[in-house]
């Protein structure tokens, strides 16, 4: 894969006009994050020399497919539900092995960040696959603002438990709250992001406002949204999915063409927007990024470390 800076217009994405109509589909059916005025308006983030050179998806493809269990089980329940959620006010507490642990409301959070848009391909476990325009920060800046200690290893999340909100959250199909975690130093790579927007505006609600995870190497499970918690820490933590079926999805979850789902094949994806008849495409190992991340892997055994 070849990383490279360009200039995008909006002929490379969706269309201002549109793009400015969708607005209305975002306030109402899926609500655009305002958290606060650290993230009222245009976000105006500089272009990164790490964006992928492939063609975003629209606007209304990332609101309208996701998964997003809290808000329900359909790709289109976050957009139908994802409004009935609060994210102002919103902190994120920190604790475990940092230097100083404590509660982190948004602002400060986001105080002395620079905003990159970070054009990632995004695979979901499921085999489909689309490329996202995401806005925000390398996650490295924030851990190095909370100070790690010398004994952590991993990072752990978690996030928004709020049934009366969050309408997925009452059922029992999970065990809530929704929880992962990354080895340290793949949290400390320059690819891994706290995305708190979305096409140069705030994040919407559903697609985890106003700050969510995005490891874009990563199967799109491992990319937790509403994160309300990291804990630095030197055990591995547990991950919803794992607990859920240890022999289906793996704690490292590395996009991996030769590694199959026990339900079907990884070789290949769908990419969302290609149409009904779209053809489907060869998976690429770290999902195409795996001259900047294989190092991180090197000597491991990626089928039994799945």
């Amino acid at each position: 894969m070849t990383m490279q800076r360009r200039k995008l217009g909006w002929a490379d994405v969706t269309p201002k006009a549109l793009y400015l109509n969708r607005r209305a589909f975002i306030s109402g059916a899926a609500g655009v994050a305002m958290a606060g005025p650290a993230l009222a308006g245009s976000l105006g983030a500089a272009k990164s020399a790490l964006s992928t050179d492939a063609k975003p998806n629209t606007l209304d493809e990332i609101m309208g497919y996701s998964n997003y269990y809290e808000f329900g089980y359909d790709k289109e329940d976050p957009a139908r539900y994802a409004s009935a959620l609060t994210i102002d006010p919103w902190s994120v507490e920190v604790d475990g092995l940092v230097e100083r642990p404590g509660r982190y409301d948004l602002a400060e959070i986001l105080r002395g960040k620079a905003l990159e848009e970070r054009i990632y391909r995004l695979r979901c476990v499921e085999a489909w696959s689309m490329v996202v325009p995401w806005v925000g920060f390398e996650l490295s800046a924030f851990l190095a603002q909370v100070g790690v200690q010398p004994g952590a290893k991993y990072v752990a999340f978690k996030t928004l438990v709020r049934p009366e909100e969050m309408r997925g959250q009452r059922g029992r199909g999970l065990d809530w709250p929704y929880r992962e975690g990354l080895r340290l130093d793949e949290a400390m790579h320059p690819l891994t992001i706290l995305a708190s927007g979305l096409y140069d505006e705030p994040l919407p609600k559903g697609n985890g406002a106003p700050l969510r995870l995005v490891v874009p190497w990563k199967y799109g499970f491992k990319s937790i949204k509403a994160i309300v918690k990291m804990t630095l820490t030197g055990s591995q933590p547990d991950n919803t999915w794992r607990m859920q079926q240890a022999s289906e999805y793996g704690f490292y979850a590395n996009v991996n063409p030769g590694v199959d789902h026990p339900r079907w094949s990884q070789a290949t994806e769908r990419r969302i927007g290609a149409g009904l008849f779209g053809n489907r495409q060869p998976t690429q190992l770290f999902n195409g990024y795996a001259e900047e991340v294989a190092g991180l892997y090197a000597g491991m055994d990626l089928a039994k470390n799945y």
